[in-house]
């Protein structure tokens, strides 16, 4: 049998739960989880939402998920690292999508990729320390027509160079 939460975690939980009682947006995650009747398969939607009340998934919040529907917290963990959607840091005010796919990769995708690292003193899927950029890269945004792409704060931008990338 598997248990729900370790002991270590278990001992975080009250004090999750009392936090949770008090911030508005654990009442709105708690009404979308009765709304799909605590199911675990509903796992995937009700992360969803919690990214779109918190702007990512911290660990506590991923415990009162795992608490919730529950489910082993490791299940819980392993979904939101595994689908690409899904973040555990917080994101910063721009978003910065580097495309990796194979058209933008042989037409200068990397290069673009490097450019805009060195520009902004960043790695790909980290967020400068002032939380102003965070760098993204996409294994495909379906624009190959127009390779390489670079979506900034949502915005598809064409044929990108490490020159025009880095001026952004």
């Amino acid at each position: 049998m598997i248990t729900t939460l370790s002991n270590k975690k278990k001992n975080r939980l009250p004090g999750i739960l009392e936090h949770a009682s008090g911030d508005k947006r654990f009442k709105i995650l708690e009404a979308h989880i009765k709304k799909h009747q605590f199911k675990q398969d509903a796992l995937i939607e009700v992360l969803h939402k919690a990214q779109e009340l918190f702007g990512y998934l911290e660990d506590d919040l991923l415990l009162f998920v795992a608490y919730r529907l529950k489910l082993p917290a490791s299940r819980v963990y392993g979904v939101a690292t595994f689908y690409h959607f899904f973040t555990l840091k917080p994101k910063g005010k721009h978003t910065c999508v580097v495309c990796m796919g194979t058209a933008c990769y042989v037409r200068g995708g990397d290069k673009v990729l490097a450019a805009v690292e060195q520009r902004a003193g960043i790695k790909a899927g980290e967020t400068t320390p002032d939380g102003n950029l965070s760098l993204l890269t996409a294994r495909c945004i379906g624009a190959c027509g127009i390779a390489p792409a670079v979506v900034y704060d949502g915005t598809v931008t064409p044929r990108q160079t490490p020159e025009t990338a880095s001026n952004m």
